[in-house]
């Protein structure tokens, strides 16, 4: 077995995940944009706007200031999408050629066997009303919950969603309903056939030993480098059903096992991978990046200890409430608690922290150029540098 360095471990992850130097040049037009996202393989969906919204990040991360407007136009916009909605690794926008892929949740909600015991026991409760839901979106177009005649209002249940929000939601993970745009970030359902090219549609749908093999090789491709669990959790797969697809590819060769020093379990990289020299770059990473989602390989990778604090009290946080990680080259050096204050026209760092071992001189500047670019992509006239954090000082006299 092949045995790595955990360098060698960080600059495949690095790499994988368009890591591969610094940003710079003419600003990303969508052809940038969409090779990126194809890398990553999805970009995960999160209601928080602290910020801005998640799925924004990870291009500004790798790409530098870019249009997001251009994003918009193929994954919220009801035409010309090149992009769909579904349940990847959470709630995700993923590229059209991956539907036949990604039908497996759907066929299997559809069968009574969703991830979530709340949604199988309301599609089996109620029927009636998610046949009602669904014939109100074929004869209405693209529905809201507000839209709904009955069932819209909250009523404290899954999420607080009332029982509309929960049979659209069913009706969503089922196939039998995706998204056609988002207004305002709200979600508007349809029919798929209104929603998705007919082209797309028409597409086969594999046999599920083949379509978990298919994206556990992608899960390989997109990370560089991952245990069992790493590739298994990049579209959270079946644990049977991924441990055979792992041993099938590897019987094949088209994944190969190695030991990385000081990792407990196996590692697995595609057959013939070369290692960079070198990977990475200064860049903020939003809390659902692919790079940090995975909290237990980010401290394997990078001896990084990251939680998110958005729903701990505000006494308990050790770090903030909406908290960034920053990558610096090739490690993870600090993290700074963020917030786009709109009305003052300013991005506030309420607090900046630098880990153990970096020197604050050294981080500060290359963390405050990140959040001046931050701030001008985000149309904000400046940043205002909070006094909390054993960074705030050196990001003072840097700033």
């Amino acid at each position: 077995m092949r045995r790595l360095s955990l360098a060698q471990a960080r600059h495949l992850a690095l790499a994988a995940q368009g890591f591969g130097g610094p940003a710079g040049g003419a600003p990303p037009d969508w052809a940038a944009q969409h090779r990126t996202i194809k890398r990553l393989q999805l970009l995960q969906i999160d209601s928080v706007n602290v910020v801005t919204r998640s799925h924004y990040l990870p291009l500004f991360s790798r790409l530098g200031p870019y249009d997001t407007a251009l994003l918009d136009a193929r994954t919220l916009a009801p035409r010309g999408r090149a992009l769909f909605e579904c349940w990847a690794h959470e709630a995700s926008f993923v590229p059209l050629a991956m539907h036949p892929l990604m039908r497996w949740r759907m066929d299997r909600a559809r069968a009574g066997n969703s991830r979530y015991k709340s949604m199988r026991d309301f599609a089996t409760r109620e029927a009636g009303f998610l046949a009602r839901t669904l014939d109100f979106v074929a004869d209405n177009g693209p529905t809201a919950t507000a839209d709904l005649p009955e069932g819209a209002k909250s009523e404290g249940g899954w999420w607080g969603w009332g029982r509309g929000k929960m049979a659209l939601e069913v009706l969503f993970e089922q196939g039998r309903l995706t998204i056609a745009a988002r207004p305002g970030f709200t979600r508007l359902y349809d029919l798929p056939e209104r929603v998705i090219p007919p082209e797309i549609l028409a597409l086969p749908t594999p046999p599920e030993a083949e379509v978990f093999a298919e994206l556990t090789l992608r899960a390989a491709t997109a990370l560089g480098i991952g245990t069992a669990f790493d590739l298994r959790d990049y579209f959270r797969l079946p644990p049977a059903e991924a441990r055979k697809a792992l041993e099938t590819l590897l019987a094949d060769g088209r994944l190969v096992p190695v030991e990385v020093a000081g990792w407990p379990a196996p590692a697995y990289m595609l057959d013939g991978a070369k290692i960079p020299r070198q990977a990475g770059g200064d860049a903020l990473l939003s809390p659902f990046d692919p790079l940090v989602w995975d909290r237990g390989r980010a401290e394997r990778l990078f001896n990084f200890h990251y939680r998110i604090e958005i729903y701990t009290p505000a006494a308990r946080r050790r770090f903030g409430y909406y908290v960034l990680p920053f990558l610096m080259g090739e490690t993870l050096a600090g993290r700074v608690c963020l917030k786009a204050d709109r009305q003052a026209g300013m991005l506030r760092a309420n607090a900046l922290h630098v880990e153990d071992g970096f020197a604050p001189a050294e981080v500060a500047p290359r963390m405050v150029a990140q959040l001046h670019a931050m701030a001008g992509w985000l149309g904000l006239e400046g940043v205002a540098l909070g006094a909390a954090g054993n960074l705030a000082t050196a990001a003072r006299k840097a700033s």
